[in-house]
């Protein structure tokens, strides 16, 4: 799946007349896995939305290839996750799951196998209540990608569970979403994750967002949590450090 580049040309957004994001122009790379990070309340998420074409820009435009993100949401090629796994609580881990295919209009028929890579056999039948919170966050990620969409956006996917289960997390699914989507647009408010499972980071100022570097990650795959250690790591998280006003 190749998937299409993302044009973001002057875009901008208002609340209340006050200026949240931009102007941004920004192209993200078809098949690239990115990074946003910056500072709380900056806007990161804003931009998100209007990627997916959940909010409208007050001025500028996101072109997905030649479509626009709703034509594109349309045909069940984009999806997102968010930091709440918003999984039904009716529904099992399997049909929880097979609402991605259904809603995006695409076959289920690789749920059964989505929900073995993402370590929940055994737990089909389920419901949210009785998985702990790493284990719904999985089921929202295999949720996301059953689709296998051209454009995986990801609003700080592991930003409600424990360390220990977040560190699983970032060895355990990026691999998975990089085989099933073509390219992925991540928010983190975590340096050490922006570097480890980002090719490309790009930060953004205080409101108005603006984009205040953008920078290429290089590691060989698989990354694992090894890397952190190392000097090519520790160099490039000090580079987006420094472009977020931290002292290194």
């Amino acid at each position: 799946m190749l998937g299409k580049e993302i044009r973001c040309a002057g875009l901008t957004k208002q609340f209340d007349g006050a200026a949240v994001l931009g102007p941004l122009d920004i192209t993200f790379i078809a098949g690239q896995t990115t990074a946003l990070v910056g500072p709380s309340g900056c806007g990161k998420s804003t931009f998100l939305r209007l990627i997916a074409g959940l909010d409208l820009p007050s001025a500028g435009s996101v072109c997905i290839g030649s479509q626009s993100p709703k034509e594109v949401a349309k045909r069940g090629a984009l999806s997102m996750a968010f930091q709440d796994p918003a999984l039904l609580p009716w529904r099992t881990v399997r049909e929880n799951i097979a609402l991605g295919a259904k809603l995006a209009r695409k076959s289920d028929n690789g749920v059964d196998d989505l929900i073995a890579l993402v370590g929940l056999s055994g737990f089909e039948t389920h419901r949210p209540a009785e998985l702990s919170g790493g284990m719904r966050q999985r089921a929202a990620i295999a949720r996301s990608l059953v689709s296998e969409p051209e454009l995986l956006l990801l609003d700080e996917p592991f930003g409600s569970v424990d360390a220990l289960t977040r560190a699983r997390l970032n060895a355990e699914l990026p691999p998975l979403w990089r085989k099933r989507a073509a390219t992925t647009i991540m928010v983190t408010h975590s340096v050490d994750e922006a570097v480890l499972l980002s090719e490309r980071i790009i930060v953004l100022s205080e409101r108005p967002a603006t984009v205040v570097a953008d920078l290429s990650v290089t590691f060989d795959e698989p990354r694992t949590a090894k890397l952190i250690d190392g000097h090519e790591f520790q160099s490039r998280k000090a580079q987006v450090l420094r472009a977020l006003g931290v002292a290194v």
